[in-house]
């Protein structure tokens, strides 16, 4: 009886010590969750959208109402260090259909910032419209919009 009982005690306390280093193995890199993304050693933090951007690739007149012949610019907030990523932006109208598609490789050493835009010349019609980002093939963040007369 003692033997049987000294076994399972052993198995307890093996399980419980593989299950807390697997614990703390993944506190170390963090799921996702909302909006935002993980890459190697990188993740997307934050969508800014406006008309115009500053030198440091920051929007200049945060929006998310567009005329139909504005220029709509976004502005991809990455936190962390990768030696290679890449940041897909696909925007799309509200029936679905993909109205551009562009990708930039990154290699951020630290918060940066990477910058995407559409225009069209004879005008976006007015309606609802999503940009999704994605960090190494991952849905990362959305951020929804609308163009408006």
């Amino acid at each position: 009886m003692h033997t049987k009982l000294f076994g399972t005690s052993i198995l307890a306390l093996t399980l419980a010590a593989i299950l807390s280093a697997a614990c703390a193995r993944s506190s170390e890199n963090p799921g996702t969750t909302g909006t935002t993304g993980t890459g190697v050693g990188v993740r997307v933090s934050q969508i800014d959208m406006g008309r115009s951007l500053n030198a440091d690739k920051k929007i200049n007149d945060n929006t998310e109402s567009f005329k139909p012949n504005d220029t709509i610019y976004a502005s991809i907030a990455t936190a962390g260090s990768a030696a290679t990523a890449t940041l897909k932006a696909r925007w799309t109208y509200q029936d679905g259909q993909v109205v551009n598609e562009s990708t930039q490789a990154i290699a951020p050493a630290g918060d940066a910032r990477t910058e995407f835009h559409i225009s069209k010349p004879d005008g976006w019609p007015t309606g609802k419209y999503k940009l999704e980002v994605f960090l190494n093939g991952s849905s990362a963040a959305t951020k929804d919009f609308e163009v408006a007369r």
